[in-house]
């Protein structure tokens, strides 16, 4: 094959070696638009894993890679005047200019022709001229190929938030160092890290706003460094900091980075001989992630190995190649930027967590991306973890520990009166199995065998307050005294032989109500004897099958209200220790609190402050009913996932007037107020909600969705995202759950009843055995 690789950065230096590697015939040109060995920027860091990777591409570039790279395991984090270190976290770091000056001499080696001072801006042109059967835009960020066929290649660029500039110093530092400065005007970062002797990395990052509101894009670039050496003092020690970038006057050093993200890698466009060459992007010419994770040049360095697999793989027949090689390469890198997305947007928001003392802080800016968990932080760190693990337990009010520390899952959680003996909740779920709003034996044994597995508490479904407040006719209410007798039965059994706490969901089925039950056909209206239904506006949930529901007049708002009112006497004298409003899921409240389902021209339509008058209205009606000793939260639908319907941002707003309402907590859920809605999911992804909430509108939190293990539950708590987790099919499946997920991940001090004691020591070792044999074949 006849290959040309615009661009002779990292991937195309490393795509040209290895193709040449694997058959000598081919001929590879690689065109860059610099001198000879004159290239640009500072340290570039990698993981061990990528390391690995390059000795198994090429051993002999590897190895020089290897003695030139400058190995550490620690990072060490300096925040609010407290240093914290952990290791095991295996990064090593090299010059930009030393790992290409190494690739070129290793193309050069085995005939790679290399073209030097080129700036190539047609890329059918030099197709042409080399004959080329392949071309590869690895021409950077601002890739000009990128550009000429964005109709194909469709990319999505979201500049960032903050500017960062990156600077070198003769500081050498034995760790990878973040500093965080608050100054009167936000917070600024550092990343710093040695590369190579006697040198390091410094880039400083800080908000747009913040940077402009010190002036440092008026300053001259001598003003600009001067500045980050003044409030980066302490860990500079008398070191200046060092631009490499005398080519780029004043301010335009310091940049926005810019997320890429494209539709396709592939183009085939014809030449002027007739011929089709494929035109594939790599590197940063397809895809960014943030500095933060340190992925830009292993990103284009694994492209290369990727592509050099794939074509082989399938003979050389281009076209086969790379459709195989964008099938399976944008799955790992969609990965990894999100990962990139996450810690972006840490970094973007310190300010979140400035609130945090510095050993949440640490554990929350390590676990930022979602790919580092708590047990994953325990095989780089243990002992390091363990003594977080003591800090969070005694600071979460637990008094006494044994050998093992409390795990996060397991902290105890108070609010106003009530201590839930750890963090687990088992979610409201609708189960459809009353008889005329009455609950039976099926709750009592659904609710009091979730309570006996170790749930800290457990839940009743959403509960209504009236028969058509109801979604199904299977749902439970609490509109009369012989519903509120049948709850008192379960909660007695709950009280009587368990430790966990039970509580109460009530709310208003609005436009969802008379449907079918889950099996019958999901939110179809009733084959027959359907009620009328209400809501906000006169909006159907799914349009031409479902019901129109009628308008809410104000004298029905006044009557569903004291239905809430009347629902919540009887919570009370059935004994429930906790209440929570339904105000999500499109459900009565969340319609009026949704623009998509409000559209009212009264003051109960319109803004938010509008939209959230009623829902207030009814939660301020219910908090004076129950008892001022009980802590009540509220549902909300942080997202709707619909364009033009409540984002993040409204969430803490609304989080915001709860919270002044007297709301002890916010259960952060999202969606299914639209049919019209497109959520990610994800493990945990509903968890960023979660954490914006608590730590934004500053109010405790319920983080809900796709948590399934312990190890989320105590990434969770421990990083202060959420305050309880409640989780939902997890206990559908596994009524012990809890005390299961305790035995798995080996904490055995834990509370069984006594009647399945027996079993609890036969779990444990179960699980010890296990464990023994993973680690035993490597596992």
């Amino acid at each position: 094959m006849n290959i040309v690789c615009i661009g002779g950065g990292p991937a195309g230096l490393y795509f040209g070696l290895l193709m040449k590697l694997s058959d000598p015939s081919h001929e590879i040109t690689i065109i860059e638009r610099n001198r000879p060995y004159d290239t640009f920027g500072w340290g570039v860091v990698f993981s061990d894993a990528t390391l690995e990777n390059l000795r198994e591409a090429d051993p002999v570039s590897a190895e020089k890679i290897a003695l030139a790279f400058n190995h550490w395991d620690d990072i060490e984090t300096h925040y609010k005047g407290k240093s914290i270190r952990n290791s095991g976290h295996g990064f090593i770091g090299i010059g930009r200019k030393k790992l290409l000056n190494i690739l070129q001499e290793r193309c050069e080696e085995v005939g790679v022709k290399l073209v030097f001072e080129t700036d190539v801006s047609d890329d059918q042109e030099i197709a042409e001229k080399y004959n080329a059967d392949l071309v590869i835009a690895s021409d950077g960020l601002n890739s000009k190929i990128r550009t000429r066929y964005e109709d194909t290649f469709k990319p999505d660029i979201d500049v960032r938030k903050c500017r960062f500039v990156w600077l070198g110093t003769e500081k050498t530092f034995d760790a990878f160092t973040f500093a965080f400065v608050k100054t009167e005007h936000g917070w600024f970062q550092a990343h710093a890290y040695r590369f190579e002797p006697g040198m390091s990395t410094f880039i400083v990052e800080t908000l747009d706003e913040t940077w402009k509101a010190h002036g440092i894009d008026k300053m001259s670039q001598e003003d600009g460094i001067a500045f980050c050496e003044k409030i980066f003092a302490p860990w500079l020690d008398g070191n200046k900091l060092i631009s490499n970038a005398s080519h780029l006057r004043g301010s335009a050093i310091w940049i926005q980075f810019p997320r890429v993200i494209c539709d396709t890698w592939v183009h085939y466009q014809p030449l002027p001989s007739g011929r089709k060459v494929p035109v594939v992007l790599m590197g940063d010419a397809a895809h960014t992630a943030h500095f933060s994770i340190g992925s830009g040049t292993k990103l284009a360095l694994e492209d290369a190995i990727e592509l050099n697999r794939c074509l082989m793989a399938k003979n050389y027949n281009v076209e086969e190649g790379l459709q195989h090689y964008q099938e399976v390469r944008s799955v790992e890198v969609l990965k990894i930027q999100n990962a990139a997305r996450n810690s972006t947007e840490w970094f973007e928001n310190v300010a979140r967590y400035a609130n945090f003392e510095p050993e949440q802080f640490v554990y929350s800016m390590l676990t930022r991306s979602q790919r580092i968990s708590h047990e994953n932080l325990r095989l780089r760190d243990p002992k390091w973890l363990e003594g977080f693990e003591r800090w969070l337990a005694t600071h979460s009010g637990v008094k006494e520990q044994g050998e093992r520390p409390v795990p996060p899952m397991h902290t105890p959680f108070t609010a106003r009166s009530v201590t839930l003996k750890n963090r687990i909740v088992m979610s409201p779920m609708a189960m459809y199995s009353c008889v005329d709003g009455v609950p039976g034996d099926f709750h009592l044994v659904h609710l009091g065998s979730r309570a006996m597995g170790g749930a800290g508490m457990v839940m009743v479904e959403m509960t209504c307050v009236s028969p058509e407040a109801r979604i199904t006719p299977g749902c439970p209410g609490l509109w009369t005294d012989e519903q509120g007798a049948a709850f008192k039965r379960i909660v007695d059994f709950v009280h009587q032989n368990t430790d966990a706490k039970i509580g109460l969901q009530i709310g208003h089925a609005g436009r969802k109500a008379s449907t079918k039950v889950s099996w019958e056909g999901t939110d179809l209206p009733l084959d027959s004897g359907n009620w009328p239904i209400v809501s906000a506006s006169p909006i159907p949930y799914i349009e031409g099958v479902s019901q129109v529901p009628q308008e809410m007049t104000r004298a029905q708002m006044d009557e569903v209200k004291e239905q809430f009112v009347a629902a919540t006497r009887r919570a009370v004298e059935a004994g429930f220790d906790w209440l929570e409003l339904h105000c999500a899921h499109g459900y009565l409240l969340s319609s009026f609190i949704s623009p998509i389902t409000n559209v009212r021209t009264d003051e109960y339509g319109g803004s938010l402050d509008n939209r959230l008058r009623y829902p207030l209205e009814v939660f301020e009606a219910v908090r004076k009913v129950w008892p001022e000793s009980l802590p009540m939260s509220v549902r909300i639908s942080a997202h709707d996932w619909v364009e033009g319907g409540i984002t993040p941002d409204d969430a803490i707003e609304i989080a915001r007037r709860f919270k002044a309402a007297g709301v002890d907590l916010v259960d952060c859920s999202s969606g299914q107020v639209s049919k019209e809605e497109q959520p990610v999911y994800g493990r945990m992804y509903q968890t960023p909600f979660s954490d914006r909430v608590r730590n934004e509108a500053e109010v405790a939190t319920i983080a809900v969705g796709a948590i399934f293990e312990a190890d989320h539950v105590n990434s969770i708590i421990a990083s202060g995202r959420a305050d309880l987790c409640a989780l939902a099919r997890p206990h559908l499946a596994d009524a012990a759950w809890t005390l299961r997920e305790s035995a798995k991940i080996g904490y055995q001090d834990v509370t069984w009843p006594k009647q399945y004691f027996p079993a609890k020591r036969q779990l444990e070792t179960n699980f010890e055995r296990a464990a023994a044999y993973a680690k035993s074949i490597g596992g």
